[in-house]
């Protein structure tokens, strides 16, 4: 392990993305990487499937993305980077996301924030 992560399962709401995540997660930070290209945006919005097959994504990895389970996409080794890319697909903003990593919407989400005229 590397040894500047040690502990760091001890620290609540920290998914550290290191090579073994990565690894785990190629094909899934693949495909949204790919994302940046119209045709595989097309591809996805018009049948999933077919853009799950030419991914080679399992079954879980489908759920995830199907789910926009943000915050399991994380644990599974995404990188945020790459969510990005999908967020915009599905029209959500990069505080769409953090929100509902925290299991809020929005508006919950930007009254925590020290924003003067947020909400």
């Amino acid at each position: 392990m590397n040894p500047q992560l040690v502990g760091v399962e001890e620290l609540t709401g920290t998914y550290p993305f290191d090579i073994r995540q990565s690894m785990k997660a190629m094909r899934l930070n693949r495909f949204f990487w790919q994302l940046r290209e119209a045709s595989a945006r097309t591809l996805w919005l018009e049948n999933r499937t077919a853009a799950y097959d030419a991914a080679g994504l399992t079954p879980e990895e489908r759920t995830l993305v199907d789910n926009t389970d943000w915050l399991g996409l994380i644990r599974y080794g995404v990188s945020f980077f790459v969510l990005e890319k999908f967020a915009r697909v599905v029209k959500i903003t990069n505080l769409g996301v953090y929100a509902s990593m925290r299991g809020e919407t929005l508006e919950e989400f930007l009254k925590t924030r020290q924003v003067p005229n947020a909400v």
